[in-house]
Order: structure tokens, then sequence, then C-alpha cells
């Protein structure tokens, strides 16, 4: 998508401060952190968000589980938690209309969330 702000960053067309980038996905620095760690994670394939996932991206949205749980392991939070967070809709706290995943860890969360 030409305007979309993720789309955008993955084209190098915006800076970012990237944590981790390969041919699925961007891994970068949340610019309004909500906790000591938070990262976005944002598929390169633009999709909107998960109601528009089809079983061909079912391998994406696990490697992207996956990477999240390696990354949270390297910055240490392993031991004392994480969350994964994936908006759908405005409703919801989307934002950016660019499927993507928040890491967030290094505070205590609450249940439910906000």
């Amino acid at each position: 998508m030409e305007n979309c702000i993720f789309c955008r960053i993955i084209r190098g067309e915006i800076p970012s401060r990237k944590i981790f980038e390969d041919e699925r996905i961007l891994v970068i620095e949340d610019i309004t952190p909500q906790a000591p760690l938070h990262l976005l994670l944002v598929s390169k394939k633009h999709l909107v968000n998960c109601l528009d996932l089809s079983t061909q991206d079912d391998d994406l949205i696990g490697y992207i589980f996956r990477k999240a749980g390696e990354i949270a392991r390297q910055k240490g939070y392993a031991e004392s938690g994480f969350r994964v967070v994936q908006n759908n809709g405005a409703g919801a706290g989307q934002s950016v209309f660019h499927i993507h995943f928040h890491l967030l860890a290094g505070r205590e969360f609450t249940w439910p969330p906000g």
C-alpha cells in the first residue's frame, strides 16, 4: 500500500529504530512505548489485521510469535514475562491498518487489559 506508514518504513522511506529484519518481518521500537520494552513486529506482507489472514499466512503468524519469544528471551524477559498484542479495528485500538504485533515487557500488566 503506497501511503501505509508501515509499508513506507519497510521500504526505507521513513526512518525507524530496527531491532531485526529479514524477508518476512521487520521488528522496530515503538515511538510511543507503553513499557520498558515495546517493540512492533511488522509483517512485510500488507495485511490489514487478522481478518485478512488466510491459510497461506499460517507460517508467517507462527514465525512472528516464535520471533517474539526469541527477542523476549534475548532481552532478558523470558522469566519475568511479556505480552504480545495484536489489535483488530479502531474499536480495539488499532491505529495503523497494517498487521503488526506489540511485544511488551518490563513492567507488570493487569488483566483484563485496557
